[in-house]
């Protein structure tokens, strides 16, 4: 059996936004697979199940098996319409999958030993995850669920840039394919100071206030 995550669709005939409005009226999403060699085929997904499976993060860059009746199409989630607003699916799009050719893939980033660091348990200082999400290239089968960054070792002031990330076998991030001169190679995640400590170092000094007060007093005294 595939490991790939699975979801069944139904063909369908009618195009438009009447067709697709009549669909969602049925609790359907109207849906298009294209991509590959083959003309693209409009499809319809059952709203609900298709709303939950939505809920798990890897269907958003894992693989995924489309079944249509008796046939299969293998595709990963391109595009995805939500109503502004309601708890809707409007519309969604399915980009075929070539096994032989790189894929561009955006892969949410994940923190590891978050609640350790040093630069937070140490230092009283703040994770900040600056990227969420990093695009890779890399061929279908090596689509890696997320992409862990260990921020045990990492203190107060210093910053993890994405040339430190080790990557899966086979998996390149797209920033860095062409970035000679390292412009692309930006941070991150990074321990920043709290903000009470930046208050705290920018509060003014008390003596000094004291300092004028005891002159004024000195003053009336004379």
């Amino acid at each position: 059996m595939s490991d790939n995550i699975q979801l069944n669709a139904e063909p369908r005939e009618d195009s438009g936004k009447g067709a697709s409005r009549r669909l969602r009226h049925t609790g359907m999403v109207p849906a298009i697979i294209y991509g590959g060699d083959k003309a693209p085929i409009s499809i319809m997904l059952k709203h609900n199940d298709f709303f939950h499976a939505l809920e798990k993060e890897a269907i958003y860059t894992q693989l995924i098996d489309l079944n249509l009746g008796k046939k299969k199409e293998v595709v990963v989630l391109r595009d995805l319409q939500r109503h502004p607003f309601k708890q809707k699916i409007m519309h969604a799009d399915f980009f075929r999958i070539d096994n032989k050719k790189p894929i561009h893939v955006t892969i949410p980033v994940h923190t590891l030993n978050a609640d350790d660091c040093a630069g937070v348990k140490i230092d009283g200082g703040m994770l900040s995850l600056m990227m969420s999400e990093i695009e890779v290239i890399c061929l279908p089968k090596d689509i890696p669920e997320y992409l862990e960054i260990d921020v045990a070792e990492l203190h107060l002031g210093e910053t993890i840039h994405l040339s430190q990330i080790k990557m899966p076998k086979g998996v390149e991030i797209v920033a860095l394919t062409h970035d000679e001169d390292g412009d692309h190679d930006l941070g991150v995640v990074s321990v920043l100071k709290t903000r009470a400590e930046v208050v705290s170092d920018e509060a003014p000094e008390a003596p000094a206030q004291q300092d004028d007060a005891a002159a004024e007093g000195d003053s009336e005294d004379s």
